[in-house]
């Protein structure tokens, strides 16, 4: 009945997977039955009796670690972080190398606004030295989110350009690139503008260098997901800004 469940989640069909599952579980409540039901509860939103389920799980069987990662993953989800953590970092105690609890612990430190201790977690994730690329570049992605809301912005523009590297399909990192060159010199541009600061002659060229990368990045990332209105607001607003500062190099130029 339990693969029956599963064939019918590969297929999408949930309300039927749920069935089976169900059925399993009135032969016998067993951990191994309760798992692929809170994944399926989980993968719908329905967090709260996916906690229930887990909760279940991870009683009938505490030493797995897979049931015990689930049930904290679904807690952090909730909110609920303090239980999250305390029980993931119990996790770590027992085996340093879980890659996917020091992922999980990043997220809830993020969650927390402990960005410092949520970049801790992720160096430790990359010290592991996975050998998927892909993984590794989601590593380095999330490494740039938190290096970026510390606004250690070179940093943050540098892990991002590790992650495109390793996998160049990562539409956000591209798009995050473009963002850390377009916020860096917006401010100071627009003070320019305001103010009528001069000469401007130097100050625009490298202005328009840097516009330049941020479009180009923008531009990759909108190859990725051309239908992102973000992507294509934020180009839009480069035209505005080379437009201005165009103008004002032509006014002190006469």
């Amino acid at each position: 009945m339990v693969n029956l469940g599963r064939l019918h989640r590969s297929l999408g069909d949930n309300s039927m997977a749920e069935e089976w599952y169900k059925r399993a579980l009135k032969v016998a409540r067993k951990a191994e039955t309760l798992s692929p039901l809170g994944a399926l509860f989980y993968n719908t939103g329905r967090y709260e009796e996916a906690l229930r389920v887990y909760r279940e799980a991870a009683a009938l069987q505490p030493a797995h670690r897979e049931l015990r990662l689930a049930l904290a993953q679904v807690l952090a989800m909730m909110g609920q972080t303090k239980e999250a953590e305390k029980m993931t970092s119990h996790i770590v105690s027992e085996e340093t190398g879980c890659l996917e609890c020091y992922r999980l612990l990043s997220a809830i430190y993020s969650q927390q606004e402990q960005h410092r201790k949520a970049l801790d977690a992720i160096d430790k994730a990359l010290e592991l030295k996975p050998k998927d690329p892909k993984v590794i570049s989601e590593l380095f992605f999330t490494k740039g989110n938190q290096l970026r809301e510390q606004n250690l912005l070179d940093k943050a523009f540098e892990s991002y350009k590790a992650a495109v590297e390793l996998n160049p399909d990562q539409a956000q990192a591209w798009m995050n690139m473009g963002g850390i060159q377009h916020i860096k010199r917006y401010f100071p541009l627009k003070r320019c503008l305001e103010v009528k600061e001069g000469p401007v002659e130097h100050f625009t060229h490298i202005q328009q260098g840097n516009y330049v990368s941020a479009r180009a990045y923008y531009e990759r990332a909108l190859q990725l997901v051309p239908d992102s209105k973000l992507l294509q607001e934020n180009l839009a607003k480069l035209d505005r800004l080379e437009k201005r500062l165009q103008e004002v190099r032509e006014k002190d130029q006469t």
